[in-house]
């Protein structure tokens, strides 16, 4: 068993870290001054033996810690905050951890903070960290001339980035690792690994309606000129950093998928890491498994049945594709692809223009309870929202009017028609998600507190990976 201990503890990421590993561990102190953190901690992981707010007050332990773990206050160094560095109170909070590693003098220790500190005050703050805590060597490069009061520590920094190590979320961090100088030396950071898991994967299959934006917000976010503000819609694989301050304004992300009369948020949908639709694909020829809305509830379509998705009647409340097979289908030649129950006026077809008349498009279901490929009559055309447009008539009629065409070549670079999407914060558990905790870990606290600690807290992975390059420790 190993003795560690924590200043500016949060909500335990040097714990969740450790448990990861698999590491036996007693925690000999933690140490937090903010509530709602100490009250998640708790939660968590039971109240430590010794456990205070102040880092002023707390007691340095006689006997050598095995681990140190420190990230003090990083928002005097942020790029997203003022950056006043060492003339921010917490700026200085760094050499009472410093006190700490001269007094207890820990086998080892981490220090975390943003990538800000590199260029606060011209990088002078930075190397002053550095000074004061490598007293023997720093990246392998002996210090000729250390300080009087430089810690006897072998350290290694660098930054390094969530996404490269398995979190789906472009977080820049750097840290500071430090050596005994009785203790071997010899470190190596982890090698960084391909990204697999994508911003859609950490998302949650069913949120409350009260993550999802208003009308008057959603357009708001998307005619903004405030980069500020137009960055919280998240457009790519990997999520921008989480912040603390998004217990005011977390990141949002799009949904695509079917909508209901009332216009209320939508539970279930299908969407890519750009909020759009999944890949065009034939998802090997199996087709996609329909369900249809009635009063009764989803019913799913029996085999060998047949269904004429124009007789589908105002009564039918929406049309929807299921969740355990891909969304959408390829282009046959030069048709396109028409996904899901459609009803209303066809305005692209010139016979139907004037009449009005609904679309007489069959749908077979296989054996397998699944479609086969679904071709619209139309060429060019593509229709990928469902939506009951006996509520929306007008509005979906000139939304197909202005819409652009499929052609057959299109199989490259798909152009992908969206409508009916609505737009929703990430959640406070997708955001611990991003930060790499497991769905195990919960909070006793507001999701607005939930949303700050998420934003304050150490990836997991990163911080694991580099606990477990210290030797002796694993």
């Amino acid at each position: 068993m190993i003795n560690v201990g924590s200043d500016f503890s949060g909500v335990g990421a040097f714990n969740q870290a450790l448990d990861r590993l698999n590491i036996n561990y007693k925690t000999v102190f933690a140490c937090d001054w903010d509530k709602y953190a100490r009250q998640t901690y708790i939660h968590n992981y039971g109240k430590p033996d010794y456990y205070p707010s102040d880092v002023y007050d707390r007691k340095i332990p006689k006997e050598s810690l095995d681990i140190y773990m420190t990230s003090p206050p990083c928002q005097a160094f942020s790029l997203a905050g003022k950056r006043k560095g060492e003339k921010d109170k917490r700026g200085v909070l760094f050499y009472n951890s410093h006190e700490f590693i001269v007094k207890n003098k820990p086998r080892y220790f981490i220090f975390e903070n943003v990538k800000g500190l590199l260029s606060d005050d011209s990088g002078k703050t930075f190397n002053r960290w550095l000074d004061y805590l490598g007293g023997k060597s720093v990246n392998g490069n002996p210090v000729i001339f250390p300080l009087e009061d430089a810690t006897p520590y072998h350290i290694y920094h660098k930054v390094l980035n969530a996404k490269h190590y398995g979190v789906p979320q472009n977080r820049e961090r750097v840290f500071i690792v430090g050596i005994r100088d009785d203790s071997d030396n010899t470190f190596t950071w982890s090698k960084a690994i391909p990204l697999v898991k994508r911003l859609k994967d950490v998302l949650e299959d069913d949120v409350d309606e009260k993550y999802y934006l208003s009308d008057k917000m959603i357009n708001y976010l998307e005619n903004t000129k405030f980069n500020q503000d137009a960055a919280l819609i998240q457009k790519k694989d990997i999520c921008t950093t989480l912040l603390s301050s998004d217990y005011k304004s977390p990141k949002c992300i799009k949904i695509i998928g079917n909508t209901n009369p009332s216009g209320n948020g939508m539970n279930g949908n299908v969407f890519d890491s750009e909020g759009i639709s999944p890949t065009l694909s034939t998802n090997k020829g199996e087709g996609i498994k329909v369900k249809s809305a009635t009063k009764k509830g989803y019913e799913i379509a029996k085999e060998n049945d047949s269904i004429n998705l124009s007789q589908i009647s105002s009564k039918t409340r929406r049309g929807r594709v299921g969740k355990q097979v891909a969304q959408t289908l390829d282009t046959a030649c030069n048709q396109a692809v028409m996904i899901g129950a459609f009803r209303g006026r066809n305005p692209e077809n010139t016979n139907d223009r004037t009449t009005g008349a609904p679309m007489q498009q069959t749908l077979e279901i296989n054996k397998n309870g699944t479609s086969n490929t679904i071709t619209s009559v139309q060429k060019d055309n593509v229709i990928i929202s469902i939506l009951d447009v006996s509520h929306r008539n007008e509005g979906v009629r000139e939304y197909f009017k202005t819409a652009p065409c499929l052609n057959a070549r299109d199989y490259k670079e798909p152009r992908l028609i969206n409508n009916g999407f609505k737009i929703r914060r990430l959640t406070p558990r997708e955001c611990f998600r991003l930060m790499d905790f497991p769905d195990t870990f919960t909070w006793p606290v507001s999701n607005s507190q939930a949303y700050k600690q998420a934003g304050n807290t150490i990836v997991r992975a990163v911080l694991a990976n580099t606990i477990e390059k210290l030797n002796g420790i694993t």
